[in-house]
């Protein structure tokens, strides 16, 4: 009986730590910095905001300084989440520049398959762009619309690949331009990420340019995250290079 009364108490500790371990959330899935994004929805009633800088030099004589980008998620569902991407930009050439906002725009992500064996993780995401909800320098035409298929492999702990197949409008005129993008994600360690990537966009009446990237996460807690990325061109028609600095968070809307 002595024994027995020794082994209920660490028997109840360890079912109340697995009960603890279980209710914990996994850390912050993000769909940046790279421009592949995750198939991992936003969990249940919780915000999530990724914001960045990126200055990208589109040419010899164009710059491009985004400041900043920011994507907002809300977690509807385990399968679901609604989207809000809204991004201020200034453009230079030479002695002019032109500030002011991007079309806003609005979406979700839906969470189709989990992975299991060879099976990838597989989401849809889709957005609508509303031209009215911009500065007037920069606003569309006409409504816009883009779409992705997300996919993503964990090859083992530390490895994953993913990526992305879509297309966007770009609300002036009605062809599709077609996206790709390809990941290998690495853990270095219980905090630090890297990654690789190559992407690339084919409109339906231009030639297609692709770019490569690379970068690094920092995981300052399961709710908060640090990145560093930077990308250059593989074609002439491709921006010549691009950086950027991000942070990205979650917060509970429900205790």
């Amino acid at each position: 009986m002595r024994i027995l009364y020794r082994f209920l108490p660490l028997l109840a500790a360890c079912i109340l730590g697995h009960a603890a371990k279980a209710q914990t959330l996994e850390p912050i899935a993000t769909d940046r910095p790279d421009q592949t994004e995750s198939p991992f929805v936003t969990p249940v009633n919780y915000v999530q905001v990724e914001t960045g800088f990126n200055i990208e030099q589109m040419d010899e004589a164009v710059d491009v300084l985004v400041y900043p980008t920011m994507l907002s998620k809300f977690g509807i569902s385990n399968r679901f989440e609604f989207r809000l991407i809204t991004e201020q930009i200034e453009l230079s050439e030479g002695n002019n520049k032109e500030r002011g906002w991007l079309p806003v725009q609005v979406g979700f992500k839906s969470n189709l398959v989990s992975q299991k064996g060879a099976v990838p993780e597989v989401s849809f995401i889709g957005h609508l762009v509303l031209p009215e909800m911009a500065s007037e320098n920069f606003r569309n035409k006409f409504y816009a619309a883009n779409f992705r298929f997300l996919l993503q492999h964990d090859l083992c702990d530390w490895m994953s690949i993913g990526y992305n197949l879509g297309a966007e409008w770009d609300g002036f005129t009605p062809e599709p331009t077609f996206i790709y993008t390809f990941t290998t994600a690495f853990k270095l360690s219980s905090r630090l990420g890297m990654y690789a990537e190559v992407f690339g966009f084919a409109p339906q009446e231009r030639a297609a340019n692709h770019q490569a990237d690379g970068g690094f996460t920092w995981l300052i807690n399961n709710d908060v995250q640090l990145d560093l990325s930077a990308g250059t061109a593989l074609t002439d028609n491709a921006p010549d290079y691009y950086t950027a600095l991000g942070i990205s968070f979650r917060l509970a809307t429900k205790r």
